[in-house]
């Protein structure tokens, strides 16, 4: 495909448009996405926003990626029902460290030289009289309290919207016209939650230079519960830095996608072409239990993320924790589980509580997957536990004739959940 549009569309990656952008993309332009530095680590949301710059990019145009250094003291307001807690100084200029490194990272790895800039540069020299007469002048407060980000806090009596939080749209809209002035940039791209802001700065180009502005925004990654993966979210994301999300968690959230979704983020997550992804979905639908889809996704992103060795260790792993034909004890050494130990959930236990031996069920109160022995004795009964990968229908009691190289007790409970106890 040589159309951006038709490339982004079929994969799913186009939510609005600004009427007349798929002529103005005939030509090379220059875009730019934003990221706030709310954490200090990127997630597999903010994975969209770079594989859309690359995309750009491989398609001739000019992408930029633009970190939020000003706006991250400010937090953007679209999705939060409460109001955002600030940031210190030294937290975010740690932060945006961190996120430039896994951006420059993340984008060299298909050698896509993309310029990497921070609105703190420009922001930081505005002058506050000069930006609300200049720029604040150009916007109406019926204006800006239409806007979705913004209504949705008015209408909550509880929290309201802080003035602060109220300018991040004119901050970021300012963005966009300082990048169209010094940059010629002409197009912002970012999540659907960002048409409100988007559109802004859209407007603002338009009454200060004349120029026409286009935006694209793309469909939000969600969890289970519906609510979008973000960096300043209290819920647990799936992170990409491996400190905060294993990696074996992380190619593991791959491997469980649904067949119902698996063909989507095939598309999305990426850079097959076309013809590879409808031969590999015709593959996966003829045998869906194989989970072609789901290995090749899970193999492509987490190589691309945490490296090629990294995600070969995953396969191992993946490999011999769910084969299911090889005899346990041939598959599971102290070789293995010394190779794979640090990967997956563990705990240290003393030999001393294995001197007398001790009982399954306070083993597994102790791993913290249970809150209680009646909560693990009920997965017990319902043959949900299996010990070194044999099912196991009783409180039995675990001594060193258990131990997979006199230190090792491998637990699965249900089909996905690993844990290791390691004695020393």
């Amino acid at each position: 495909m040589q159309n951006i549009i038709d490339e982004l569309s079929w994969r799913g990656l186009i939510k609005n448009k600004v009427p007349g952008i798929e002529n103005k993309l005939k030509k090379p332009i220059t875009m730019y996405i934003g990221f706030d530095p709310t954490s200090n680590s990127l997630h597999i949301g903010s994975l969209l926003p770079i594989i859309l710059l690359i995309h750009f990019q491989k398609k001739g145009h000019k992408s930029l990626a633009l970190i939020g250094g000003a706006t991250g003291f400010i937090g953007d307001p679209s999705e939060k029902e409460d109001k955002r807690i600030f940031l210190s100084q030294e937290i975010l200029q740690n932060n945006t460290e961190s996120i430039k490194n896994q951006i420059l990272r993340l984008l060299n790895f298909y050698s896509e030289k993309i310029e990497l800039l921070n609105n703190l540069d420009w922001i930081q020299n505005i002058y506050f009289l000069y930006f609300i007469r200049e720029i604040g002048n150009h916007f109406t407060v019926n204006h800006m309290i239409s806007k979705d980000s913004v209504k949705k806090r008015i209408n909550n009596k509880k929290n309201g919207i802080s003035f602060t939080e109220f300018s991040y749209s004119l901050i970021q809209g300012y963005d966009f016209l300082y990048l169209n002035k010094i940059k010629n940039c002409q197009l912002q791209v970012g999540g659907s939650d960002q048409w409100g802001n988007i559109t802004t700065g859209i407007e603002l180009i338009r009454k200060k230079t004349g120029k026409k502005a286009y935006g694209i925004t793309f469909p939000l990654i969600v969890k289970s519960n519906g609510m979008k993966f973000g960096k300043s979210e209290k819920e647990e994301n799936i992170w990409l830095d491996e400190k905060k999300t294993s990696p074996y968690k992380f190619y593991q959230f791959w491997m469980n996608i649904s067949d119902l979704e698996i063909e989507k983020y095939i598309k999305i997550y990426t850079f097959f072409s076309k013809d590879k992804i409808e031969n590999l979905i015709l593959e996966h639908r003829k045998c869906p239990n194989k989970r072609l889809l789901q290995r090749k996704l899970a193999n492509e992103i987490t190589e691309w993320v945490h490296g090629n060795k990294i995600s070969k260790k995953m396969i191992e792993i993946t490999n011999i924790l769910f084969e299911k034909k090889n005899n346990p004890f041939q598959l599971l050494d102290e070789k293995t589980f010394i190779s794979i130990y640090n990967y997956i959930p563990h705990m240290i236990l003393s030999y001393d509580d294995f001197k007398k031996g001790i009982f399954l069920l306070d083993i597994l109160k102790k791993s913290g997957f249970f809150s209680s022995k009646s909560e693990a004795n009920r997965a017990l009964k319902a043959n949900s536990i299996h010990l070194n990968k044999i099912l196991v229908k009783e409180n039995i009691l675990i001594n060193k004739e258990n131990m997979i190289g006199k230190k090792y007790l491998l637990f699965q409970f249900g089909k996905k959940e690993f844990f290791i106890i390691k004695i020393e």
